[in-house]
């Protein structure tokens, strides 16, 4: 950010961002230095902000629409700014993307015909372009787990047959060593 522009009653020193200090003039004509404290970072040190998990259990608490994971209202997160104005917008938006994404989320919406606002007080309606895309993401999630988890079986298969190939080879090679011992000339 570019400092602000000095005005006529404020010196230039105390037209930038964050003055240390403001000169002042006594009716006699001296210039002072007076420290100007900065109440906001002395008497509360930043603090963490919560993380996005953190933010959404808080939610959770908060905001029935959440805590029943109700279909929510477009420009849900205008309606959080206002309750929360504090709130640091990056970890609302992962919140929020956590809630929205989640299966219990996808499911609901996927039957929804009404959103909610963070009261659950009913509001505009679920479109079906929303639905289908709600429904198609629910599917390609489901799908994507099902073949991890093919993918898991085949590998342990594949490692479970190796197992054995390699058993067998060595039972193998145990009796050629019997039957080499018994007929060789000693």
């Amino acid at each position: 950010m570019s400092p602000v522009a000095p005005s006529a009653d404020v010196p230039a020193a105390a037209a930038t961002e964050a003055p240390q200090a403001i000169e002042t003039t006594t009716p006699d004509g001296a210039v002072e230095a007076s420290p100007v404290a900065n109440e906001a970072a002395a008497t509360a040190p930043a603090s963490p902000a919560p993380s996005a998990r953190a933010l959404l259990k808080q939610f959770q608490q908060q905001f029935k629409a959440f805590r029943d994971c109700l279909p929510l209202s477009i420009g849900i997160d205008k309606q959080i700014i206002a309750r929360m104005p504090g709130i640091e917008r990056k970890a609302m938006r992962a919140a929020l993307g956590i809630h929205t994404g989640s299966l219990r989320y996808l499911r609901a919406m996927e039957k929804a015909t009404v959103r909610y606002d963070l009261d659950g007080a009913a509001g505009a309606e679920v479109t079906e372009t929303h639905r289908t895309h709600a429904k198609d993401t629910l599917q390609l999630r489901l799908k994507k787990e099902a073949d991890r988890k093919k993918a898991e079986r085949d590998a342990e298969k594949v490692e479970r047959e190796a197992a054995q190939a390699a058993e067998a080879d060595k039972l193998r090679q145990e009796k050629l060593l019997q039957l080499a011992s018994k007929f060789s000339r000693s």
